[in-house]
This record gives structure tokens, sequence and C-alpha cells, in this order.
């Protein structure tokens, strides 16, 4: 059966219903005269059951003799009222009252049995001990509004024990005006709960019930029709709108639909797409990030092959270059009649060699497949160590230094990995910045992960090249092989953790790193 017509079909049986309701109202027409006779009845009491609290407060306030009267004053009234009333229809709940008005009127009997009890200790502790004649007075006056007040002053005054018998006294009164009160605010309850019973069937109803019902039923009639031709038109064009979407969906585009006002089942039914949207959007970022780190990935293991075999294959010949170029420095060096040319030419050889010879190291160290070599060390002993042979050998010319890190940051890594991370990381944000400006390393431990960032304030990199700075070989410099950063990638992927970067132009670049502690 299609929504459109289980709409039709509970319209049908909800008029139906309202027929039968106003057949029965007009029985019950009768009925709801009485209530207005009960109106009166509840209302005496609710009056008589306020008064009643309002002297039970003023008494243990004041401690009058009025006040303890008309407590029990207004507790006679309640009961003559309920027992002329208790063959009316709501005897049950009369009686509930009337039970509850005999535990309150027992209650406070036992309050004032009490208070004659305390005042008699009272009188014969002064006599006794002589003292505290400043606090006696205090206490007479106020033991019935605050019985545990006092009682910690007779105490502190008198150097009662707990077990004394004006303690045990006071004790049990605190109890009583507890049970008091909230016996006090049961009678209340019930009283306002008679008067709330009695004015929902009011008066005002009688005179139109009748009426209501025969003139209202057919007006309902069509505009419920006409309601269940919008609705029903609604509902349709909602289904429609969300087939739309759902084809939408299909080819790619997860594009999220305006919530309606009216949360029905259709209205839920959006929400619960639009929710599907959002974790499908989610979903298809997280797989495209997962994607990017698999590429990134085996884009790095296969040029790591392509590396390992060019290095291995360069290194041998390399090494007797340098070796040769090596030797014919020295003798060189040796002979006065050498031609300058000469000496030029083989100090480049020479240089070249050894530029040739750290490409070639790189390529090994970024083909190297071995796992880092683990052990719990203080990752700032080894950024004091860069930064201090970086001061010395002049690298890092005028920039400032600035650490935001604790003093020990603990973890397990392979310190010479970790070393050659920050060591990159360091060397590019001084080369970035033209050696002026300001290096920031900072450090937040969180659980079991340390995340460090390196910042600086140079030029920052171009939003369309950040994709790329991972890549092996990629470089902006003139100098470099572009196999730093990369380097610094895979350190970290094999050390378990993440590397990312941010950058502004002209607000300087921060490289995140997260690893996990291992301790």
């Amino acid at each position: 059966m299609s929504l459109q017509k289980k709409i039709i079909l509970s319209f049908l049986i909800s008029s139906a219903l309202i027929a039968v309701v106003a057949i029965a109202g007009s029985v019950s027409f009768v009925e709801i005269r009485k209530e207005i006779r009960y109106l009166e009845l509840s209302d005496s009491l609710r009056s008589k059951t306020l008064q009643l609290r309002r002297h039970e407060k003023n008494f243990l306030l004041y401690h009058e003799k009025k006040e303890f009267e008309g407590v029990y004053d207004y507790i006679g009234q309640i009961r003559t009222i309920i027992r002329e009333n208790r063959n009316t229809r709501n005897a049950d709940k009369l009686q509930t009252l009337n039970a509850k008005v005999e535990e309150y009127s027992a209650t406070f009997n036992g309050i004032a049995q009490l208070d004659l009890n305390i005042r008699n200790e009272l009188g014969s502790l002064k006599d006794r001990l002589g003292k505290g004649t400043l606090y006696a007075p205090i206490v007479e006056a106020t033991f019935l509004e605050s019985p545990l007040v006092n009682a910690e002053l007779l105490k502190n005054v008198f150097g009662l024990k707990t077990e004394a018998p004006v303690i045990s006294l006071l004790m049990d009164l605190n109890a009583r005006i507890v049970t008091l009160r909230k016996e006090g605010e049961e009678i209340l309850i019930l009283s306002k709960n008679l008067d709330s019973s009695a004015r929902d069937k009011v008066e005002q109803v009688i005179g139109y019930t009748q009426k209501a019902f025969v003139i209202l039923f057919p007006l309902f009639l069509i505009v419920g029709m006409s309601a269940l031709f919008v609705v029903s038109r609604s509902v349709v064009n909602q289904l429609g709108l969300i087939t739309g979407a759902i084809e939408k969906t299909g080819k790619g585009d997860f594009s999220s639909l305006s919530v309606p006002h009216e949360q029905d089942e259709v209205g839920r039914l959006i929400d619960a797409f639009n929710r599907m949207e959002q974790d499908l959007i989610a979903r298809d970022r997280e797989i495209e990030r997962k994607n990017e780190e698999l590429l990134q990935s085996r884009k790095l293991v296969s040029i790591g092959t392509l590396a390992s075999g060019v290095a291995h294959e360069l290194n041998n010949p390399l090494n007797n270059i340098y070796l040769s170029a090596q030797i014919l420095s020295k003798e060189i060096g040796e002979q006065d009649s050498c031609p300058g040319m000469v000496k030029e030419t083989v100090t480049d050889i020479y240089a070249q060699t050894l530029r040739v010879k750290r490409i070639v190291s790189d390529l090994l160290e970024f083909s190297r497949e071995k796992p880092p070599d683990l052990a719990l060390l203080n990752l700032m002993d080894i950024i004091h160590g860069i930064i201090a042979q970086m001061v010395a050998s002049g690298e890092i010319g005028k920039v400032r230094y600035v650490s935001k890190a604790p003093a020990v940051v603990e973890l397990k890594a392979d310190r010479y990995l970790i070393e050659q991370v920050f060591i990159n990381l360091f060397t590019n944000a001084v080369q970035a910045m033209d050696g002026q400006g300001e290096l920031l390393f900072e450090v937040d431990e969180k659980e079991n992960m340390v995340v460090c960032r390196v910042s600086d304030t140079g030029p920052g990199i171009p939003t369309e090249n950040i994709p790329r700075i991972f890549d092996p070989f990629y470089t902006t410099k003139g100098r470099g092989t572009g196999l730093g950063l990369a380097i610094v990638y895979t350190i970290i992927e094999k050390h378990k953790g993440k590397i990312t970067v941010e950058s502004r132009i002209n607000a300087g670049t921060t490289f995140i790193l997260t690893m996990p502690r291992g301790i």
C-alpha cells in the first residue's frame, strides 16, 4: 500500500473515531456538571492547605502561640471538609488526603512535645554549667528554625557530646521537621491535584460541547480532505526530490537536500539521506587520501629500487675517481711547476666528485630497506645537538631559533634516522629564509603520540607545489637532489608516523610530524 493510500485510510478512520467521540461527549455532558460542585470543594481544600503551610512555617520561624494554634485550627477545618464530602465520587482521593493530614498532625504533635522537652533541657543545662548564657537565648529562640546549627553551637559552647540528651533531642527535632515539611508538601500537592482534576472539566464547556461536535464535524471533514490533499501532494513531491537525489548520488554527486520544517516520516527520511550523503563524502575523502598515500608509497618504492641499483653501480667507479682525484691533488700540490689550469681542473674534479658522492649517499639512504633500530631516547637532546652543530658551522646564519618544548620528550626511535629528519627540515627552513628569520620548534605530547612542528618565516610554498614536495627529485632550489623531504617522508613512515605541511605565501611554512611514543 502506498503512503498516500495509508494517509487517506488513516484520515477516514480518525473521522469515524471523532464521530464516536461526539456521541460519547453528549452522553458525558451531564456528568460534567457534577465537576462544578467538586471544583468548589477542591478549591476550598487547596486554600485551607495553603493557610496550614503558612502557619506551619511561621511557627517554626517565630515560635508564636497564635501560629501554633493556627496549625491545629486548619487541620480541624480540613478534616471537617473531608468528613462532610466522604460520599462524593472522588472519595478515594479525599481518603488519601485525609490519611496524609493525620500523618501530618501526628508529626506536628511530636514536634510540639520535642519543643517542650528541649526547652526543659536547655534550662537545666544553663543551671548546671553556668556558662554560655549569651548563647542560651539565641538557641532558645532559633532551635525550631535551625536544629542542627544549634546542636553544633551547643557542642562548641557547652562542650556537649553527640550523645547528650539535648543534642539527641535536637537531632530528632530536625528529622521530624524534615518529615513535617515533606508531609505538608505532599498535602499541598494532593490538594492541588484535586483542584487541577476538577478544573479540567470546567463549566465553560457545558454550553457548547454538543453544538461544537454537530457544527464542526462537517467542517472538519472539509478541512481534513483539503489538508489530506495538500499533505499528499507535499509527500509525493518530497519523495520525488529524494528519488532525484538518489540518482545523482549514484553518479557521484553528493549534494544534500534541504530539510523541511515538519519533521514527519518524509522529513526524517530526508534528514537520514543527508547524513548518508555526509558519510559518503567523508568516506570518499578518506579513500582519496588513502589512494594518495598508496600512490606515494608505490612511487617511493619504485624510485627507491631504481635509486638503489643506480647508486650501487655508481659507487665503485666513483670511489676510484675520488681516490684518483685525491692522489692528483696531492701530487700537484707538491709540484710548483704544475700549470694553474691543471691545478684548478683537478680541484674542480675533486669537488664535483664529493658532490656526486653525497648524491649517491642520499640515493642509498633513500633506498635503504633496513627497519629502524628503535631505542628509547630524549628527542630534545637530538634537537639541541643539531642546532649546536648548525651554529658552530655558521650554517644557521642570522636565523633566530625559538624552542617551545619541554626539556625531556621521550620516544622510541632510530637516533640516526631522526637526526637526519630534523637536519633536513632545519636546513630547508634556513635556506628558505636565506639565513634571516625565525626558526620555531614546538612539541605537543598527546597521550601516546608526539607532535612536532617545525616552522619558518620564509616566503612559503605555492599551493600548487604542496602535493609534490615529498616526491623524490622534486626541488625548486638551484642546488640539491630533491631527495631531502622524500627521505624525511620515508623515515617518518618507517616509524609509523605521518608528516603534513601547512604553508601560506609570504607567511612561512610549518611541517607537522606525528609519531607514536612507542614506550
